[in-house]
């Protein structure tokens, strides 16, 4: 059994390959954020005002339209407590769009429902094509590598975007936050979902159909072409503001009838499979561990209270089997075959075409300039 190192201030360790640690044992994660987010997160009254005068922008560009703002719901506790900000303390009008990429749980769909009810708000939904979907992820499956949530990812990114362009919706309002997502995941955990020369890669090499109405979008068209030519503007309002992850699902619960998900993410029913099974099990990359440190950071829970919570599986060890055959069924294979890609060779992105140094130099220059915050590695 490998014996890995752990921080000793948050829970990372050396399941990620590339992490370094100080002379105390703390983690160049933990050592990022006390040097270079935490003295740029503004929550209080600053961040407050900061967030009112974008809010009056907002309301600004789209007074004389239906909408004011684009904001994509899945249901999970981060979109849902920026929905009921938006429309309940700022008075916005957005227009609340789903991307259905064939996963919803039963309590996605359920929180969802309570929420736009209670607030008197309709549901754009983009349904992604599912032979497409499921093509999309088998060839992932087949490529051997650890990203396998890539084509729901890009499918969500990409739709809002181009709904956004297509309407000439200046404003999307995304749930992304530091609060629980101050720790990224490792590169080697969980590669760029945007880099189209890999995506391309891996459909050439194991896709079977052609992809004639999935929803692509580079990163050089979201982060140059939509935000500096189109000035289509990406909102994180929860960075604003204090937000505790805990108190707001409180709220959710007791405003709306809202209900907890076991993990961040699981609102999918392939990502609940794919973060608390696939990626543990098979390559020993644990989310929760990048999750809860996040929230080590910013005061939500305590270390010990982590690694008390590790000492389990991510997943239902009950329900799992029962969740391998749907997972297998739902792809239109058979359980031997989904088996048979968890046993296979692993591989790295870098084992595939990839736009990594592009990445890399666009990240440093959009810090430069004070857009982007550190991306590690």
């Amino acid at each position: 059994m490998t014996i890995h190192q752990i921080c000793t201030n948050c829970v990372m360790d050396t399941t990620d390959t590339q992490i370094s640690f100080d002379e105390n044992g703390e983690c160049d994660h933990c050592n990022d954020f006390y040097k270079n987010v935490l003295p740029n997160w503004h929550t209080d009254k600053r961040g407050r005002k900061e967030l009112e005068s974008i809010v009056a922008k907002i309301k600004e560009s789209g007074k004389k339209n239906d909408f004011d703002c684009l904001l994509g719901l899945s249901g999970g506790a981060d979109s849902s407590y920026m929905l009921h900000l938006a429309v309940k303390e700022f008075g916005l009008r957005p227009l609340v769009f789903h991307v259905d990429g064939g996963w919803n749980s039963e309590l996605s769909v359920h929180n969802i429902n309570v929420l736009l009810d209670k607030l008197g708000l309709d549901l754009y939904t983009e349904v992604i094509n599912w032979e497409e979907m499921k093509n999309f992820q088998l060839a992932y499956f087949k490529s051997g590598l650890s990203n396998i949530d890539i084509p729901q990812d890009h499918a969500f990114v990409a739709t809002m975007y181009n709904f956004a362009d297509k309407y000439n919706i200046k404003y999307i309002l995304n749930g992304g936050n530091i609060s629980t997502e101050c720790i990224r995941n490792p590169m080697e955990w969980v590669y760029y979902g945007t880099d189209m020369a890999q995506i391309r890669d891996i459909l050439n090499q194991f896709g079977t159909i052609d992809m004639k109405t999935y929803p692509f979008s580079s990163i050089f068209r979201h982060k140059i072409y939509l935000r500096y030519i189109r000035w289509v503007k990406v909102v994180k309002m929860l960075n604003y503001i204090p937000y505790v992850k805990a108190k707001a699902m409180e709220l959710l619960k007791k405003e709306y009838g809202w209900k907890i998900y076991p993990q961040k993410h699981f609102e999918s029913r392939f990502t609940q499979f794919y973060e608390g099974y696939w990626l543990p099990e098979r390559f020993v990359y644990d989310t929760r561990r990048v999750q809860y440190s996040s929230l080590i950071l910013t005061k939500q829970m305590t270390r010990i209270e982590a690694l008390e919570k590790l000492k389990g599986p991510s997943y239902n060890l009950n329900t799992i089997q029962d969740e391998f055959n749907y997972i297998a069924t739902k792809l239109d294979i058979t359980r031997e075959e989904l088996q048979s890609y968890f046993d296979m060779p692993k591989k790295s992105y870098l084992d595939y075409k990839n736009q990594k140094s592009v990445f890399k130099l666009g990240a440093k220059i959009l810090k430069a300039i004070g857009v982007e915050r550190s991306i590690k590695r």
